[in-house]
């Protein structure tokens, strides 16, 4: 840019030169950083960042559908336009990271959770127990390997850990929490999980006191919901009977107070057996949804019996759980179709046992091929482009 041109620019109002730049596509508003200081300032500025994420945020209709590649085994990421009746792919994004590959276990990574653009990513290595996490804008090329957690299996014996990812806007941070169930205590009925957080803002893990985290068991690798500034995990209880209870358990990621929500009664509701049911929560609009995805059948590999799903009409309300579908298994052994989460316009994702992912809408009751492949850890999700993390030069960010 000429002397000129850059004197002219400087002579703008402020609030019109943040106006273009929030116009401008993401790569182009990047580029803007180099061009001068005071641009680079302006745009690197945290209140601009949020500024531009809620421009974004109301006029967004893309889609993220994580997935892999065979040849490579190595996940990739693409968007596709919500509102496309073909629900065509126009921007992939290739993974940075590279997971150590073994004779047992293919390096691979599955999305724990996504807001805000961010994406929250665990390595999916089952045969150590300290898992390596990472925050990641796919959109400004940056990344963050968070620090090992405040939790090890060498003082606490065997665990399973379950992850969530959320944003809370008390104090606008970005929040990491490790749900750590110790595997000696799974069938104390007054065993209490530990539970660490991971602030973006501090950088530093912190550990719950246990009288706030309520008695209950949640189990490794389930997906969890953010919604409503909250996340919520499938949990167990268990009872005098010496049966399993499950219920929802939700934290608010402002006040760090956990809280419950009742489930729906549904086939094995109370099953000895619970850690073999196929159950999770999801986002549903402003409230959440329950995937019930049948029994696992460690013999077929796949889960039978029926795939139901329920949506929580309205918020905390458990009177307003609503069955939308029940299916069963209909393919002569080949499973159930298993729930990845829904479009804006309330359009179920579903997975295949054979890979295939189609859509099923619940008002028309048809169903859509979209012949696209996903794998075990397929995630799905509605996806604003943003510009977190583009303000974080130090503390461990990483440009690729």
């Amino acid at each position: 840019m000429s002397d000129d041109n850059n004197k002219n620019w400087e002579c703008l109002p402020g609030e019109i030169v943040t106006d273009i730049f929030l116009r401008l596509p993401i790569k182009s508003i990047i580029i803007c950083t180099s061009v001068s200081k005071t641009w680079r300032r302006l745009i690197q500025n945290p209140a601009f960042i949020s500024t531009h994420l809620i421009h974004h945020s109301n006029t967004s209709h893309n889609f993220l559908l994580s997935r892999l590649c065979l040849q490579h085994h190595q996940e990739f990421y693409t968007l596709h336009n919500e509102d496309d009746p073909d629900f065509t792919q126009h921007t992939k994004f290739d993974s940075p990271f590279q997971a150590p590959k073994s004779k047992y276990y293919y390096g691979t990574f599955r999305v724990v959770g996504m807001c805000n653009g961010l994406l929250c990513l665990v390595d999916d290595d089952i045969l150590t127990d300290i898992n390596k996490l990472f925050l990641w804008n796919p959109c400004v090329r940056k990344f963050l390997k968070l620090p090992d957690p405040n939790i090890i299996s060498f003082t606490l014996g065997e665990f399973t850990a379950s992850i969530g990812f959320g944003f809370d806007p008390k104090t606008n941070d970005y929040k990491v929490v490790m749900v750590v169930t110790l595997l000696y205590r799974l069938h104390h009925s007054r065993s209490r999980p530990m539970v660490t957080v991971y602030s973006l803002s501090t950088g530093k893990w912190r550990m719950f006191k246990d009288h706030v985290v309520p008695t209950c068991a949640v189990r490794g690798r389930e997906p969890q919901a953010f919604v409503n500034g909250a996340l919520h995990w499938l949990a167990w209880k268990r009872t005098n009977d010496r049966k399993f209870h499950p219920f929802v358990l939700v934290l608010d990621l402002g006040d760090e107070i956990f809280s419950e929500i009742s489930l729906p009664e549904f086939p094995g509701y109370t099953c000895e057996s619970a850690e073999a049911l196929g159950t999770s929560v999801s986002v549903y609009g402003n409230s959440i949804a329950l995937f019930h995805n049948g029994n696992y059948s460690f013999e077929r590999q796949h889960f039978s019996g029926c795939l139901n799903i329920w949506v929580m009409k309205e918020y905390g309300v458990a009177s307003s759980w609503t069955n939308v579908l029940t299916t069963i298994d209909q393919d002569r052994g080949g499973g159930v179709p298993r729930a990845l989460g829904f479009k804006r316009n309330g359009e179920v994702v579903l997975l295949k046992d054979g890979g295939q992912i189609i859509l099923w809408n619940p008002e028309s009751q048809n169903i859509k091929h979209l012949r696209i492949t996903g794998y075990q850890y397929s995630f799905v999700g509605s996806y604003v482009k943003s510009l977190v993390l583009l303000d974080k030069s130090t503390k461990g960010v990483v440009t690729y």
